[in-house]
């Protein structure tokens, strides 16, 4: 008896600059995908890319309304709402890179369409899916202090977002779901140095079961980092999201030795190295996207989440912008 053939879930990728280019390069890969076209409004780009993945190139993106089953949208943040909606409307699963919108309402608007046309939109924190990530949730029960660096030079492509909705979001989403309990007070510093926007942004947030969170992201450092530090009573947790490693720093004890030379301290603690299961980040957002699409399956991060992780970085930029316009008066 024959075996009836796996049908393919068709993709595309709106959007094919640099984060849209790895969108393209995972769906390629993917056996049970079929990578149907892409859409860019650099023609010469496009055509490139299209080529490369031996893939088709559209001007413009209402062409593949009914060629594709799911979509990865990578454009400028100005333009999600309106090309996301478009798609939704047209019955098409959404990968929609992050921030959903600089917008609460039209945020909000996108998802109501989702769930009344029973699709599928899923918001690009690639983070979410880092094997460290994953790990993390199990290990972290109640913290008391969090702080978190997001820290690399400033990439003049990225023009339509300040360093809080560009890199500290992604912080803010994984916070806001480590600590079970709602926020109570956002203190915010923050500057421009090579933009108009917010370059570096330095954010305290206290939670009202009294954890508090020190964020820092800067796109005017000399030097890429990514780390969290998370305190809890009986543990130090420290993860490198670049490496995917976890240390838990345990027992600590801690002395003074003083000589006729000279005072030292000493410190000891059981260090405990975690097991990470190293793979694409990206690779595992899009499958999920594709899981939750055709199977059914229930996303990892309910829609409420979703909302408040914008509405925090939201209140911030607008926090920040009146900060510095304080200064500039």
């Amino acid at each position: 008896m024959k075996k009836d053939k796996v049908k393919k879930v068709r993709a595309g990728v709106i959007g094919v600059g640099r984060m849209g280019r790895y969108h393209v390069g995972v769906y390629s890969e993917l056996f049970n995908t079929d990578l149907v076209g892409i859409v860019d409004i650099d023609s010469k780009r496009g055509h490139e890319i299209a080529e490369r993945y031996n893939t088709v190139f559209y001007h413009d993106y209402h062409q593949v309304f009914n060629k594709v089953d799911v979509v990865s949208i990578a454009v400028p943040t100005s333009l999600h709402y309106k090309i996301a909606r478009d798609f939704l409307e047209a019955g098409v699963n959404v990968l929609l890179e992050k921030p959903i919108s600089d917008n609460m309402d039209n945020a909000k608007d996108l998802f109501r369409i989702a769930d009344e046309k029973g699709l599928t939109l899923h918001i690009g924190h690639v983070e979410r899916f880092n094997g460290a990530v994953q790990e993390l949730k199990k290990i972290v029960k109640d913290p008391i202090l969090i702080e978190s660096r997001r820290m690399g030079p400033f990439d003049s492509r990225i023009q339509d977002d300040g360093v809080v909705m560009d890199m500290m979001i992604h912080d803010i989403d994984i916070i806001l779901n480590l600590v079970d309990s709602e926020v109570d007070i956002i203190n915010v510093m923050g500057s421009s140095v090579f933009s108009d926007k917010d370059d570096l942004a330095n954010v305290h947030i206290r939670f009202r079961n009294g954890c508090i969170a020190n964020i820092v992201a800067s796109r005017v450092t000399q030097n890429k980092i990514r780390t969290m530090a998370i305190t809890q009573k009986d543990a130090y947790v420290f993860l490198d999201y670049t490496d995917q490693d976890i240390h838990i720093h345990r027992q600590a004890s801690s002395e003074h030795r003083l000589t006729k030379e000279e005072l030292r301290y000493k410190q000891e603690s059981l260090i405990e190295r975690i097991f990470v299961h190293r793979d694409n980040p990206l690779k595992l957002e899009i499958l999920h996207l594709i899981e939750c699409s055709t199977n059914g399956i229930h996303r990892s991060i309910p829609v409420d989440k979703e909302l408040i992780s914008l509405k925090v970085a939201i209140e911030i930029v607008e926090k920040i912008k009146k900060g510095m316009k304080v200064l500039e008066d």
